[in-house]
């Protein structure tokens, strides 16, 4: 079976028209039909060969495979047609979390990864669901999992567990054995509040550990970690996070407007954002590239003399 992505047909396990219980699913039925259908209008409209324009002067940004200027976009349970949608997208997004549990529950996971993999973006496991697996004395059949399904990344918390530094460096060392990890410091308990030297100790030790890059807690909400209750930015924090492992190791959890354009500000337009809502890559690509009212000034600076 075959699917269209940014242009491109791309080829499906059979397995995922299945149900959860392995029969013939709408899912399955569906992705057959916008196969045709996508086959179709690529034939005769030719809607993936848009020339883009390049008659403006902007910032200058890391092209793909690239380690600075990562744009991680968080799935909450999208389904493949979503995904196809987003991923026309593709070449403004970098990493691909599924949120918390939601890869333990997707019966479209295998046709994600496979569409994902497609087109050169990392498939992250959720750090939630890792967490609950290490509680229960199971991180091992849940990393086992992750391989075998076709995860390359994973997340590497303690946001919800009782987990120690420790331990957490301990899961890490191990993850790293088989993916790119991305460790995350921070509570999603607003009780739970680190000092900034807490923050700078922790991002370090879990760079030291074999963390890849580490990102900071904000949630979906963007009201804990680095930011405060009602959304603003603890900037001591953030230079904190930097201190300990340098700008390009951390990735911002900036689901907020405001926070994205804060940060684009301070480190620029290759700065790494984290937590980014599946419709809003675009909009966050024209934020980098002060194609925004929040940024426009940005475009500006950059101006032929």
């Amino acid at each position: 079976m075959r699917s269209q992505v940014a242009g491109q047909l791309v080829e499906l396990d059979p397995v995922v028209c299945t149900g959860a219980h392995g029969y013939p699913s709408r899912l399955g039925r569906h992705v057959r039909r916008r196969d045709h259908l996508c086959r179709k209008v690529n034939d005769t409209c030719s809607i993936g060969n848009v020339t883009a324009p390049t008659f403006l002067s902007l910032p200058e940004r890391s092209a793909k495979p690239r380690t600075v200027g990562l744009t991680h976009v968080l799935d909450k349970g999208t389904t493949v047609e979503s995904t196809e949608s987003v991923l026309t997208a593709a070449a403004h997004i970098d990493v691909w979390k599924f949120g918390w549990g939601t890869a333990y529950l997707d019966t479209a996971l295998t046709a994600k990864l496979g569409l994902l993999r497609a087109v050169g973006i990392r498939a992250c496991l959720g750090g939630t669901l890792l967490e609950i697996a290490w509680t229960q004395g199971k991180a091992e059949q849940c990393l086992e999992w992750a391989a075998e399904v076709g995860f390359d990344s994973v997340e590497v918390s303690r946001g919800v567990a009782p987990m120690t530094l420790a331990d957490k460096h301990e899961l890490l060392r191990r993850a790293a054995e088989s993916f790119v990890v991305l460790s995350e410091v921070g509570s999603k308990d607003h009780d739970q509040v680190l000092t900034a030297e807490q923050w700078a100790d922790e991002v370090a030790g879990d760079l030291a550990a074999g963390a890849r890059w580490v990102i900071t807690e904000g949630r979906e909400s963007g009201t804990v970690g680095i930011y405060r209750t009602d959304g603003s930015i603890r900037e001591d924090v953030v230079a904190a996070a930097v201190a300990g492992g340098g700008v390009d190791k951390i990735l911002f959890e900036a689901p907020r407007k405001d926070q994205q354009a804060w940060l684009i500000r301070r480190f620029g337009p290759d700065v790494n954002l984290a937590n980014i809502a599946c419709d809003e890559v675009l909009s966050v690509e024209t934020l980098r590239l002060g194609l925004r009212a929040d940024t426009c000034d940005l475009s500006r600076r950059w101006q032929p003399a």
